[in-house]
């Protein structure tokens, strides 16, 4: 793709790497195939060839974005399925990252749209805050007819019941009961340790069970993913720098072997810390390093045999691969093959390479299409009637778990019941009888 930026704006380091990303683009339309939003509205616009000529005009230009350039971008998930399937390696997710931060710097949208995206990058990333929110969306949830748009899904969409707060997310040393064979630090993340601890928690088991020290740092917190997607770079480098510096001290004092993350939405964003403070003088090595050694949790169980203790039925499993994990970690068979490896039968969704729709706030955002794309889901999902669901990343079980009566659970979840740990409470009904 031709392009003409002026040597006043390539000076900018940004602008520079999105010229670069936009001179890849040879509109072939391939990446139209998979992308959910063209798939269901059929507008060019829609599509990511479409979102690239809106981003080249309104950078190039120097434009304030209108509502239809918001409007397209905002209906981008982010699945990053048009980077898997594009032949010429056009990086779209740095240059989708850099319109949002660039419409978020112009401040054009509504007061409403930035009241509420105010509200969610608040409340979100901080665990207390997010806490008390739930309690009070629960309280509104019988006033929720009568909410505008947005807050009526808002509320909607507030569990029935909210998990008492987990000690194991507290900063802390797990030891295993032999010689370490790894040490990693496990991020705990923010809205999973409100919304389900127990994935932590069986993540923590698994891990010290087959060998591996499991280090909560003291001051890691949020990716920064929620409000990265949302343009607001400041805050999710902010959150991003807590986390450098916290494992930067691990790192230099007792040592970790690996970072590991358990929701893929927040791993995408960790292993690209070292793009995202490449221009940082203080913690640009850092963020490389830390970026280097982070991994999701199934790539660390596939390096340590599993020991199935025969604890867990041989369930049908739905394994629902996350967009974060299949395309922006591009990590596909490894979770299937632990599930199988595990004594699980594994069958494959049909269109499994399509968002569920949960996509980090877009289903807060854009509910519309969100539940048009998690009726897509679930209806893909029931045509293989499992007996259970598994995924790797909270946003996508809530998202699918919204829809269908079949029990949703976090893959390592499963992994830990073969392995010896307690069932998940979403299948306590399964439970295999003592013989």
């Amino acid at each position: 793709m031709q392009t003409g930026f002026s040597i006043a704006q390539l000076a900018d380091g940004a602008t520079a790497r999105a010229e670069g990303i936009l001179r890849k683009c040879v509109h072939c339309g391939f990446c139209s195939a998979t992308c959910p939003t063209y798939l269901l509205l059929g507008n060019e616009l829609d599509s990511p060839r479409g979102r690239i000529y809106l981003i080249k005009d309104m950078l190039e230009n120097d434009r304030v974005p209108d509502r239809k350039v918001i409007t397209h971008i905002d209906r981008c998930l982010s699945c990053l399925s048009c980077m898997t399937t594009c032949p010429s390696g056009v990086d779209y997710m740095h240059l989708v990252d850099h319109a949002r931060a660039y419409i978020e710097k112009t401040g054009a949208r509504s007061l409403a749209d930035r009241l509420l995206r105010n509200m969610l990058a608040l409340v979100l990333p901080r665990p207390f805050i997010f806490r008390l929110a739930l309690y009070g969306a629960r309280l509104a949830r019988p006033l929720r007819r009568i909410m505008p748009g947005r807050l009526r899904g808002l509320l909607g969409m507030a569990p029935a019941a909210i998990p008492a707060a987990s000690s194991h997310d507290r900063p802390q040393v797990f030891s295993p009961a032999q010689q370490p064979v790894l040490r990693v630090a496990l991020m705990t993340g923010c809205a999973q340790k409100v919304l389900d601890p127990a994935i932590n928690e069986a993540s923590i088991r698994i891990l010290t069970r087959h060998g591996v020290e499991v280090v909560i740092a003291k001051g890691a917190g949020c990716c920064g993913a929620l409000t990265h997607h949302m343009g607001k770079a400041g805050t999710s480098h902010a959150a991003a720098a807590a986390n450098i510096r916290t494992w930067r001290k691990e790192m230099h004092g007792e040592g970790l072997d690996y970072i590991v993350i358990n929701t893929s939405g927040c791993g995408t964003t960790v292993k690209d810390y070292g793009f995202m403070f490449s221009d940082d003088p203080e913690l640009a090595a850092d963020a490389k390093t830390i970026s280097g050694i982070s991994r999701d949790i199934s790539e660390i169980l596939s390096q340590i045999p599993l020991q199935p203790a025969g604890n867990a039925p041989k369930l049908k499993v739905a394994y629902h691969s996350a967009c974060s994990l299949q395309h922006g970690q591009k990590i596909t068979n490894l979770p299937v093959d632990l599930l199988g490896s595990a004594g699980f039968e594994t069958v494959a969704i049909p269109e499994g390479h399509l968002c569920c729709g949960s996509a980090g706030t877009y289903n807060l955002l854009q509910p519309e299409l969100a539940e048009r794309l998690r009726e897509r889901k679930v209806h893909n999902i029931a045509s293989v009637a499992p007996q259970v669901i598994a995924a790797g990343n909270l946003g996508c079980m809530i998202q699918i778990g919204g829809g269908t009566r079949t029990p949703v659970v976090h893959t390592v979840e499963l992994l830990d019941w073969a392995t010896g740990g307690p069932a998940p409470k979403a299948l306590l009904h399964l439970k295999k009888p003592a013989v």
